[in-house]
């Protein structure tokens, strides 16, 4: 997480570098060398790993809801902040009509954090809740420690989980979004010309500094806007080449299953499952921001595809869903989304919510929708009972285990788009190109070979079906070829 209590100027290699290079494992995974210590006393690599976490103390505002949805909240928080690196010392929850505009907190709750900070020997403070810059500088001034809102906690975690060059340059996007707003310096170390009118004195400054008054702060703000109008061009970019590869299975009318759901919620164990595809399955949230496609073939021939996306959270910054947006029209663009559901969260019902309400803010909740259930190994018989009231189509399966997975691909099976135009027709023998692309893109109901060619029943697209109309037959014909 950047540093919120010096401000230090960006260089240009700096604007130009992309964050999160390095996965959270590889973060943490420091391996000594030995020889190289001069401490008196060894220690072990795990007591060294737990010597540079970052110690926090996390601070929520309760405004509605009940006191479990206030803790199950916090309890998030804990765990974006496990998640980002750090360690968890103490939480907070303070009961308002709504956060003090001021600080976050109550005036005299400060005071109040400020001693449990000192207490705990932490040396960063996380809010559950998006912070304004004047928050964010008076709670850092009162504390004597860096404050860090959810948004930049979750910017944080995906920048060390980017792996792809569209999802490092949308997570440099959205942290750059988010900071520009948020710069500030100290006082009048940053200014760096005074301007004037070129005489002389102590005020004007002297030879060399007169100009037009840019400060460091102002110098950087202009870098940073460069930076993200480059970004935004990169990624304008990168959005074509997706439209085109989707362009491309629309005319070939395959149909595009999306699996979405809260992050950890076992959506790339699922596709794993479905389809063997090896992605990588971390117990962390959002471990998978690079969205992954694969093939699958159902029983009756027909080819689709089933993409995993990454995941929701409550509250999701405004600013990622923005970057993001290229990626998630994936999920706007497919003809079903497999919504995966954590049997396990103390809090399914809210986890769900979260989701619809950012699937609707991309354009995805018109579309079919297939709720599954997952983790069901885990999650009580109580639990499942009144989920199963709750939801009565939905799919109740477990990823890991391998149960229900056979019902899940029954379902998005019977819930993919059919072919509209049901054609019979006789095609010669050295047309088996097109019937290739019948058995690949239509549903087959019958077929059998007579002298003249291969007869076929079957439901296809309005475009495939023109080019089988010259080759159309009666129903009579088909019917005894069956027999």
């Amino acid at each position: 997480m950047r540093d919120q209590e010096t401000y230090v100027p960006f260089t240009d290699d700096e604007l130009e570098a992309t964050t999160g290079e390095f996965e959270l494992s590889e973060r943490q995974a420091l391996r000594r060398v030995p020889g190289l210590s001069t401490e008196l006393t060894d220690i072990t690599e795990v007591e060294y790993r737990q010597l540079r976490l970052e110690r926090v103390v996390l601070v929520g505002v309760w405004t509605e809801g009940t006191q479990t949805d206030a803790e199950n909240s916090l309890t998030e928080l804990a765990q974006l902040a496990e998640t980002a690196g750090s360690q968890v010392l103490e939480g907070l929850i303070q009961r308002r009509s709504r956060p003090d505009p001021a600080t976050y907190i109550g005036r005299g709750k400060v005071d109040d954090l400020g001693a449990v900070v000192l207490a705990s020997g932490a040396d960063t403070v996380i809010c559950d809740g998006e912070l304004s810059p004047s928050q964010l500088r008076n709670l850092e001034q009162r504390t004597k420690v860096k404050v860090v809102d959810r948004t930049a906690l979750i910017l944080d975690i995906f920048a060390q989980h980017a792996k792809s060059k569209e999802g490092r340059a949308q997570v440099e996007l959205a942290q750059l979004e988010y900071l520009l707003p948020r710069l500030r310096g100290w006082g009048e170390t940053l200014s760096r010309q005074t301007g004037g009118s070129g005489r002389g004195g102590g005020a004007g400054g002297g030879v060399g500094v007169r100009g037009p008054g840019e400060t460091k702060l102002e110098t950087d703000r202009r870098r940073i806007r460069h930076r993200i109008s480059r970004l935004r061009r990169e990624i304008k970019a990168m959005r074509t080449v997706r439209q085109t590869k989707r362009a491309r299975r629309s005319r070939n009318a395959v149909p595009a299953v999306a699996i979405a759901g809260y992050t950890n919620a076992g959506k790339s164990s699922l596709l794993n499952r479905l389809t063997g595809a090896g992605v990588l399955v971390e117990n962390a949230l959002f471990a998978t921001l690079d969205p992954t496609t694969r093939k699958a073939t159902a029983p009756d021939g027909r080819i689709y595809t089933l993409s995993d996306t990454v995941g929701f959270v409550r509250h999701l910054p405004h600013q990622i869903v923005e970057a993001f947006r290229s990626t998630l029209e994936e999920v706007a663009e497919s003809d079903l989304v497999v919504h995966v559901v954590d049997g396990t969260h103390p809090d399914p019902e809210e986890q769900v919510r979260a989701v619809r309400e950012v699937l609707a803010e991309v354009g995805a909740d018109r579309l079919p929708e297939l709720l599954v259930v997952n983790k069901t190994d885990a999650a009580d018989e109580e639990t499942l009972l009144r989920l199963k009231r709750l939801w009565p189509d939905a799919v109740f399966a477990s990823a890991r285990s391998g149960r229900g997975i056979d019902e899940v691909r029954a379902a998005i099976e019977t819930r993919l788009p059919s072919p509209a135009v049901e054609v019979r027709a006789v095609l010669p023998y050295d047309r088996g190109a097109l019937v290739a692309r019948v058995h690949r893109q239509g549903e087959v109901l019958s077929s059998a070979h007579l002298p003249e060619g291969t007869m076929l029943h079957v439901r296809v697209s309005e475009a495939l079906a023109a080019e089988l109309a010259p080759f159309a037959t009666d129903e009579g014909r088909v019917a005894a070829a069956a027999r």
